[in-house]
């Protein structure tokens, strides 16, 4: 097939990239912004017939939460409008699409994992951004995977995990919320799960379908940091607190852990618990500072 992904320089762009080596009988297209303006619906129409392509996966999004709540235009631009003209092009030439969202969609008031069919109720920006585009793609007739994910790091780009390896070599102590719980994701994984897909995708539906993936098991931001620097041999005091006494400028929900019982079985997937996941990042980071 000839696959197109979107969001070339962004975490899981990025770990596609490095993955698409490994099958050789695929043609891939990465872009970004620069070579593919996703908002741009002739832009998307003309590259699509040029490339003849087959496969869309939009990696592309708006993901600054606390920005978004002063760039709602420009989320909306990127997680619902760009969403919008990829379902209209995938529809017009039959192409399939992977559309990555997100946990945000949730309040996070359930203390249960969300299933896919569970209610949406985005509490921010971002959140909201990411549902309507969803809305995009389940109101169409497309043959699509919408794949919701939570809590993404890579050995690429800025995430959590880089932030608390640079601060602990910045400060001596830090806060962190203990009260905001979830699965931390490696973007490398999900990436291997969605090459999965779509190698079977004869199998998918012909009308768009929800999917969860994460890592396995469940923690708090406190939790994570602190196992990120455990692995890391790291000293940092991080003082844990609630999400109440950490300043934000926007809500997050409180409880976003995924039900992905769903992806394991359609496609039989082997999801990693989220630590061991972690080491095998933290080890890619050592190598690169190598």
């Amino acid at each position: 097939m000839n696959i197109l992904v979107t969001g070339k320089n962004g975490q899981l762009g990025s770990e596609f990239s490095g993955l698409s080596s490994m099958y050789k009988y695929h043609n891939f297209y990465f872009t970004d912004v620069e070579s593919l303006d996703i908002t741009n619906l002739e832009i998307v129409n003309e590259y699509s017939v040029l490339n003849k392509i087959d496969l869309i996966v939009n990696c592309a999004a708006y993901t600054a939460v606390d920005k978004a709540e002063e760039e709602k235009d420009k989320a909306n631009e990127v997680n619902n409008i760009a969403v919008s003209n990829l379902v209209r092009v995938c529809l017009k030439y039959d192409i399939k699409l992977i559309h990555i969202s997100t946990d945000y969609v949730f309040d996070g008031t359930k203390n249960s994992p969300y299933n896919e069919d569970d209610i949406t109720n985005p509490i921010g920006t971002y959140g909201l951004s990411k549902s309507l585009g969803e809305d995009k793609i389940l109101k169409s007739d497309v043959t699509a995977i919408i794949i919701r994910t939570s809590w993404l790091y890579s050995s690429f780009g800025n995430n959590f995990v880089k932030t608390i390896i640079r601060l602990s070599q910045e400060k001596n102590s830090i806060n962190v919320v203990n009260d905001q719980f979830g699965s931390p994701t490696y973007a490398k994984d999900l990436a291997d799960a969605c090459m999965q897909t779509i190698n079977q995708s004869d199998s998918w539906l012909t009308k768009p379908e929800i999917f969860h993936f994460s890592n396995e098991g469940k923690c708090s931001w406190y939790d994570f940091a602190k196992k990120i620097l455990e692995i890391n041999q790291m000293k940092l005091d991080i003082v844990p607190v609630s999400s109440k006494d950490y300043p934000s400028k926007t809500k997050r929900p409180k409880y976003s852990l995924l039900n992905k019982e769903k992806i394991k079985s359609k496609f039989n997937i082997s999801i990693p618990q989220w630590d061991d996941s972690l080491r095998d990042c933290m080890k890619t980071i050592s190598d690169k500072l190598q």
